[in-house]
C-alpha cells in the first residue's frame, strides 16, 4: 500500500463519516477506493476533499443521485447545468428562509414582548421576504 493513502477508518474518522457511508457512497461511484490495505479500503488523501463536498450537498439537501450527475458534470451538458442553475436558485430561497428564521430567534432570544412572537419586531424580522413573482 502507498504510504500516503488513507485506510478506511482513517477516512472515516477524519470525514466524521461512518465507514458503511464510505462504502456507499463508493458503490454510487461518488468516490473510488486507491486499493487495499490488506482486508481493508484504501483511498488517496484527495478524497477528503470529495466528501466535504458531498457532505456540504447532502446537508443542502440534494441527493445523492443529483451529486453523482454533478461530480461528472462537463462544460458542453446544457441540461446539468440548467438544473444546477435551478438548484443554486433553490438554494438562495432556502438561505432566506433561514436568513429570516435566524434574525426572528435572535431577536425572541432578548425580547422582553409577552408573547414573544406577537412582537411587532419579530414579527418584521420573519416576515421581512421579497414577495414571490
Amino acid at each position: 500500500m502507498n504510504e500516503d493513502w488513507l485506510d478506511i477508518a482513517e477516512v472515516a474518522w477524519r470525514s466524521g463519516l461512518a465507514p458503511s457511508a464510505l462504502r456507499f457512497y463508493e458503490k454510487r461511484g461518488l468516490i473510488a477506493s486507491a486499493g487495499r490495505n490488506g482486508l481493508r479500503r484504501a483511498y488517496h488523501p484527495d478524497v477528503l476533499q470529495r466528501l466535504e463536498l458531498i457532505t456540504c450537498a447532502r446537508e443542502a439537501g440534494v441527493s445523492v443521485a443529483e451529486i453523482g450527475r454533478f461530480l461528472v458534470a462537463r462544460p458542453g451538458d446544457p441540461d446539468l447545468r440548467d438544473h444546477m442553475a435551478a438548484r443554486a436558485g433553490s438554494l438562495d430561497e432556502q438561505i432566506g428562509r433561514l436568513t429570516r428564521l435566524r434574525d426572528s430567534l435572535r431577536h425572541a432570544a432578548v425580547c422582553d414582548h409577552e408573547p414573544i412572537v406577537e412582537c411587532p419586531d419579530f414579527k418584521q424580522a420573519l416576515g421581512n421576504r421579497p414577495a414571490r413573482p
